[in-house]
């Protein structure tokens, strides 16, 4: 079987062997992780199951499968025929053990999302924010109310709450205090984290909005059983995740994926981020409606996209040909085996011209490494940023660490 998990258990057992300190407990910890991400990703299965698709021997897992069931972390689904033998028992990932909570800061509003273990979305919370107006405590303490709100909608035990997840645009530095610059909001080295640690107990995990979509689809959506991606973001601007064996790829400045700041024009269109000549100058909804002569404010701008779209423009027939060329890029540097198309706008263009995509896309493209099918719409529409944000606090919780305490990083 192949699962997301499976790199990660092996690069934490690569890191405990090169500093000669791995213990028994660093190994049962390891082993615990591999059978919750073989369960998580694989679904119900016997012990005999998980034993082949792990490695791990069937004592071992016989034991760990044991403790997992006395702590109500896995639960019994069922049993199946066994071949001349006692039937055997199906186990799952008991979706009401925890709970996590996705939080999309997006350009008109701010969503916070709880979620069971499976991802079933059981309440919602949003606020509208001014597109001029991004004050950061402003922004904070939306999220706090909304962590509120959604946690006493549901009525969920507030101690069985793993954690929150949040997806911001721009950059986010790793740190207890998640610095998070992001231009498009007027953020420089806005303590996010921190603020957020003020108002909740809650383990805490920032990441750019981008990368928790990308998460997203990656898991459940249109990326699932891809080693190798891109997944493009598309709303008012434009971002992106790159996927590289199976793993978000984040650069050493943690910075990498910056999809829309790919360059199409030496000198050309200002764009957001105070450059020029950016894929974000150019498309998202933002730039294409400027492109077009239409004045919107954000939160019109999905009413005005669909009308230039109704009206057949020019300016989107280009813009698909501008899109084509960056993907085309991406194709040449990343060769991947699949590129995934979120976001709004991206959804909403691509829901009515893929084919057109595909083969702009393709004539800008060497043929050996593209095959125009491998783009693709995302599965998990507008709700993918803050169900990727969600799952920011898994890895905790396949780990063996949730309800240990409040920290505050990056995914």
């Amino acid at each position: 079987m192949n699962y997301h998990g499976e790199a990660i258990a092996g690069e934490a057992g690569t890191r405990m062997g090169t500093s000669g300190r791995r213990t028994v407990r660093d190994l049962r910890r390891g082993n615990r992780a591999m059978l919750l991400r073989a369960l998580y990703f694989g679904g119900p299965a016997t012990r005999n199951d998980l034993s082949a698709a792990t490695g791990l021997s069937p004592a071992t897992v016989s034991t760990m499968t044991g403790d997992l069931l006395s702590e109500n972390v896995v639960v019994e689904a069922g049993q199946v025929d066994s071949d001349g033998g006692r039937p055997r028992v199906v186990l799952r990932v008991n979706p009401a053990y925890g709970y996590a909570v996705g939080v999309d800061v997006g350009e008109t509003q701010v969503s916070v999302e709880l979620f069971d273990l499976e991802m079933t979305k059981l309440a919602r919370a949003h606020y509208a924010v001014r597109s001029a107006r991004h004050d950061p405590e402003l922004v904070a303490r939306h999220i706090l109310a909304g962590v509120d709100t959604v946690i006493a909608e549901s009525e969920v035990p507030a101690e069985r709450v793993l954690g929150v997840g949040v997806g911001v645009p721009g950059i986010v530095e790793p740190g207890p205090d998640a610095l998070v610059r992001a231009k498009t909001f007027g953020w420089e080295a806005v303590p996010l984290g921190a603020l957020l640690r003020a108002g909740t107990s809650l383990p805490l995990f920032v990441d750019n909005g981008a990368k928790t979509m990308g998460q997203a689809e990656l898991w459940f959506g249109s990326g699932k059983g891809t080693r190798d991606a891109i997944i493009v973001l598309m709303g008012s601007g434009v971002g992106g995740t790159v996927v590289t064996d199976g793993q978000i790829y984040r650069g050493a400045g943690k910075a990498a994926g910056e999809v829309g700041h790919l360059k199409l024009v030496a000198g050309g269109r200002a764009c957001r981020c105070g450059a020029r000549g950016c894929l974000e100058a150019y498309l998202g909804a933002e730039a294409i409606l400027d492109r077009g002569g239409v004045v919107a404010d954000s939160a019109d701008e999905e009413a005005a996209l669909a009308l230039l779209l109704d009206e057949g423009s020019p300016v989107i027939a280009e813009s698909v040909e501008l899109l084509g060329v960056g993907l085309s890029s991406l194709v040449h540097l990343f060769n991947p085996e699949r590129i995934v198309i979120g976001g709004w706008a991206g959804l909403m263009l691509g829901g009515r011209m893929l084919a057109e995509i595909r083969a702009a896309t393709a004539a800008n493209t060497q043929a050996q490494p593209f095959q125009p099918e491998t783009i693709v719409l995302g599965r998990l529409g507008p709700d993918a940023v803050a169900l990727g944000a969600a799952t920011l606090v898994l890895e905790p919780f396949f780990q063996g660490a949730a309800f240990q305490g409040a920290v505050s990083t990056i995914a």
